[in-house]
């Protein structure tokens, strides 16, 4: 009985010890964060006004924080849709790069297709290729009890390998020198939501991605069944959840999740592919889903955090003599404790408290 209830008590929502774990990644990275300015001779509260201030002081800035938080919506909901089966996917990163790179050559080479089919058609490109690149580590894991976090780690080397190869070989743009393919058509790319930002109707996706996820995990089956796998597998098992087949469903739901990142980085941001595609979209991801404890509110707060600290570390520099390299500590340290708190957390679950 105890097991029963150990592992039905967090499918019912997050209550306020959540919050404040979810919290507490955030209050210890700004405290270190406050150590080093002030032992750099910066006043911490200043900068800290400042980092706000230039994430969320107007509509320019709101949307440029929202724009940079989209890629991270949604890799850090492919990263929390894999752990919920107890899956920890760190192959969303690659996911990314093949996703981008499909939608791109959907976008630049079927040109003559008109927008209600042709960028419908990038985006499912993305979202196939996100899914097959997660379906040989998902089948090793599945049926061999393979290691998930070596092989998707792997992959994620062979994806930039391989996109860069292709990049600067036969998909390479004619005359360009920068190793980039075409521009897709406009046609192909996603509507600009606030002009002349980057933000783009790919927030609305990511945002129609959280509200299904949320409401897929509180009030469906397979919802509470992957809760219950990622909880306890033996009792998951013994209550005729075919565990193996979900762990495959959920890593490539993760995969195609990750695809279609790339995929709207691809069509509403960049325009094309470019080798450095994504500074990281998803070991980012890995520390939103970490953070936001796997919810959906919880992935949106951190994402907005972690596009705050980009957007607003690219100006600080203009405004004061605070280096760069302060918000990058600060975005480390933020996942430095996410990752710790996951650890605490994941040994207390093993051990059944």
């Amino acid at each position: 009985m105890s097991t029963v209830a150990s592992s039905a008590r967090p499918v019912s929502g997050i209550g306020w010890r959540d919050v404040a774990l979810a919290v507490a990644p955030l209050v210890l990275a700004l405290i270190v964060a406050a150590v080093v300015l002030g032992s750099a001779g910066h006043n911490p509260l200043e900068v800290y006004w400042l980092l706000l201030q230039e994430s969320f002081g107007g509509v320019k800035r709101i949307a440029a924080t929202v724009a940079a938080s989209t890629p991270l919506i949604l890799t850090g909901l492919a990263t929390a849709v894999a752990f919920r089966t107890g899956v920890f996917n760190v192959g969303v990163e690659g996911c990314v790069l093949v996703g981008g790179l499909a939608a791109a050559f959907v976008g630049f080479t079927y040109v003559d297709l008109p927008a209600a089919l042709l960028l419908p058609l990038a985006l499912g490109a993305a979202v196939v290729a996100g899914t097959l690149w997660m379906l040989v580590p998902a089948v090793l894991k599945a049926r061999l009890d393979v290691d998930e976090v070596v092989t998707t780690l792997m992959l994620n080397f062979i994806a930039i390998g391989l996109t860069a190869w292709l990049v600067n070989g036969p998909l390479l743009a004619p005359g360009s020198a920068n190793s980039a393919t075409p521009m897709v058509v406009e046609a192909a790319r996603l509507p600009r939501l606030m002009p002349p930002s980057t933000l783009n109707a790919g927030f609305l996706i990511a945002m129609a991605l959280l509200v299904l996820y949320w409401l897929w995990g509180r009030g469906t089956a397979l919802g509470l069944e992957t809760r219950l796998a990622g909880l306890n597998p033996r009792f998951a098992i013994a209550s005729g959840i075919n565990v193996p087949m979900l762990i495959v469903k959920m890593m490539l739901l993760s995969g195609a999740i990750g695809g279609l990142a790339g995929g709207i980085q691809a069509l509403g941001t960049v325009n094309r592919f470019v080798v450095g595609f994504s500074p990281g979209y998803g070991f980012t991801g890995i520390a939103v889903a970490l953070l936001g404890r796997g919810s959906a509110i919880g992935i949106l707060l951190a994402a907005l955090l972690f596009g705050a600290l980009a957007t607003s570390g690219a100006t600080i520099q203009l405004f004061s003599d605070v280096p760069i390299e302060i918000v990058n500590i600060l975005q480390g340290t933020v996942m430095i404790f996410a990752v710790a708190r996951f650890g605490w957390l994941l040994k207390n679950r093993r051990s059944g408290k």
